[in-house]
């Protein structure tokens, strides 16, 4: 049995101090008022693990370009140096046949033990293509039977899609979200009516909000405007301060709070890696002034690890540090639905933690109660 008593412990429903935490079997068995005697005594903020639910690549290397569990190991290893316990490997708009091979891919990785790996998320290829960003519009296409029989044949893990309403009609994303799938909407120039239509049929969340969709305008709300009034849908946001505007950013995070927004990181290979450049269905990607772009100026993912966006939530957004950190841990895991065993630091959950420092940068990790770094 493993005791850690932190200067300051987060669980993810509030801040503690002068406690301790117990596991065992890569459990958590106890949270404890009061420093036990046989306790590790940490420097720092201890929180739940974090959990990111759009991780292109890392470590040098990107899924769509070998979606292996050797592929997997890498990234994973990358972005558990920053907190990650648990991260949807992310799949984006590529030719035929490679939905399959991520899904195997996840799968077998998650057999093979391959830490942090959490599920999947396909962003496309079902996207609109006036808002394909990066994606090649030679891969986007509407969803089809044999798509649909492949998505719906019950993952073992978490599995993510990204649609954009006008490629996949309610009925399709009812028939998704019935087989448990959770589906976001974006990359879309959907009408106002379709998008409220597809969150009807069950479209739980929409991608990096602002990113990839129209304006919001007081006479067509749009994407934007529909992900901000709803009550019920979560929001990701890739908070960089280069990809939404901080004032837009704060809009939406006074709007959605920290229990409907999730940090994401849209990651890409440059994260972790010593490398500043990558290459992208052939094209020249590099890292300029903190941001991916391509030659022409296209941002394409981004350079940003999930304790920087953590710490953005607290710079740029004003949140306070439990609420940054809830939309890191706690708010992925309820959209995922497996907040019943992550996202918190409780009695029964995982043991899957990050130690911060004063600055909120990770210094350890651990999942399943193993320190990973």
């Amino acid at each position: 049995m493993l005791a850690l008593a932190p200067t300051r412990l987060f669980t993810g429903d509030g801040m503690l101090e002068n406690a301790t935490v117990r596991i065992d079997g890569g459990r958590i068995v106890e949270v404890a008022h009061g420093v036990a005697a046989d306790a590790v005594k940490l420097k720092g903020l201890l929180a739940p693990g974090f959990i990111d639910i759009q991780v292109n690549g890392g470590g040098g290397v990107l899924f769509n370009d070998a979606p292996t569990v050797a592929t997997l190991a890498i990234i994973a290893a990358a972005h558990r140096q920053f907190g990650v316990t648990g991260f949807m490997a992310t799949l984006i708009s590529d030719e035929p046949g490679k939905v399959e091979a991520a899904i195997k891919a996840v799968g077998d990785a998650i057999v093979a033990g391959v830490e942090g790996v959490l599920g999947l998320h396909l962003e496309g290829p079902w996207l609109s293509a006036p808002r394909r960003g990066v994606h090649p519009a030679e891969f986007l296409r509407e969803l089809g039977q044999e798509d649909l029989r492949l998505l719906t044949s019950k993952c073992s893990f978490p599995l993510m899609v990204t649609v954009a309403p006008e490629q996949v009609g309610p009925d399709s994303i009812r028939a998704l979200v019935d087989a448990g799938v959770r589906v976001s909407l974006g990359h879309t120039a959907a009408s106002t009516e379709m998008v409220e239509a597809a969150l009807a049929a069950g479209a739980s969340g929409f991608t990096h909000l602002f990113n990839a969709m129209p304006p919001l305008e007081g006479r067509n709300p749009g994407a934007v405007g529909a992900a901000l009034a709803s009550r019920k849908a979560w929001t990701g946001l890739i908070l960089d301060g280069i990809h939404v505007h901080p004032v837009s950013a704060k809009a939406a995070f006074a709007a959605k709070t920290a229990d409907k927004m999730i940090l994401v990181t849209d990651a890409m290979a440059t994260v972790g890696s010593e490398t500043a450049s990558m290459s992208l269905f052939g094209e020249a990607i590099s890292v300029q002034d903190g941001a991916l772009r391509t030659g022409t100026g296209t941002l394409a993912g981004a350079h940003l690890e999930m304790s920087g966006a953590v710490r953005n939530a607290v710079k740029l957004l004003e949140a306070s540090p439990g609420e940054a950190l809830r939309m890191a841990s706690l708010t992925p895991a309820t959209f995922l639905g497996i907040d019943s065993e992550r996202g918190r630091i409780a009695q029964g959950h995982r043991a899957d933690l990050v130690l911060l420092d004063d600055d909120m940068r990770a210094s350890a990790t651990w999942i399943s109660g193993r320190q990973v770094h």
